[in-house]
């Protein structure tokens, strides 16, 4: 395993489309596991591989109490409700805006053996699935922000706090 340098806003990279995974191979599997140790050294609760370099429908998410999950060509199936929080991204490190989301979804995805899944998610898990997606799309989380991103030294540390109306 090896960590990857997860790639800044400002980088084409992350403004650009993923292309659909067909089959799994050993180049894939490193990169998993490689996401995987990225992740938890930037302690983060996803990672689309998009942000460490490479532009396929692949991403990653395990949220507190939750395992890790990969997603290979996930599609976001049923939106149910909304929730409306604080999110960050691990290529916009020191900032956090408030976004809305689902506050359920049901998603379906190919797992790391290329079987088909598919997971209903609520609350942090919804929030970090859309968050994921939207960077397989080419889409970052600031286009979605409400108001102004905050510098998060200057804002309180749960992430999961409702924001002040």
């Amino acid at each position: 395993m090896a960590l990857r340098q997860i790639r800044m806003q400002g980088d084409d990279i992350l403004l650009k489309p993923c292309k659909e995974i067909k089959k799994m191979d050993e180049r894939l599997r490193q990169l998993i596991e490689d996401m995987f140790e990225t992740m938890h050294e930037a302690q983060g609760v996803g990672l689309a591989a998009p942000q460490v370099g490479v532009l396929k429908r692949m991403m990653i998410v395990e949220v507190p109490e939750g395992e890790g999950r990969v997603f290979i060509n996930p599609v976001i199936l049923e939106e149910e409700g909304e929730q409306v929080g604080y999110e960050g991204c691990l290529s916009i490190p020191g900032k956090r805006g408030i976004v809305r989301r689902p506050a359920r979804i049901v998603v379906e995805a190919l797992n790391e053996n290329m079987e088909p899944f598919r997971i209903e998610a609520e609350e942090l898990l919804a929030r970090a699935i859309c968050h994921e997606c939207d960077h397989l799309k080419g889409i970052l989380y600031t286009e979605l922000v409400e108001g102004e991103l905050e510098d998060v030294a200057e804002a309180p540390e749960d992430f999961e706090e409702e924001p002040e109306e």
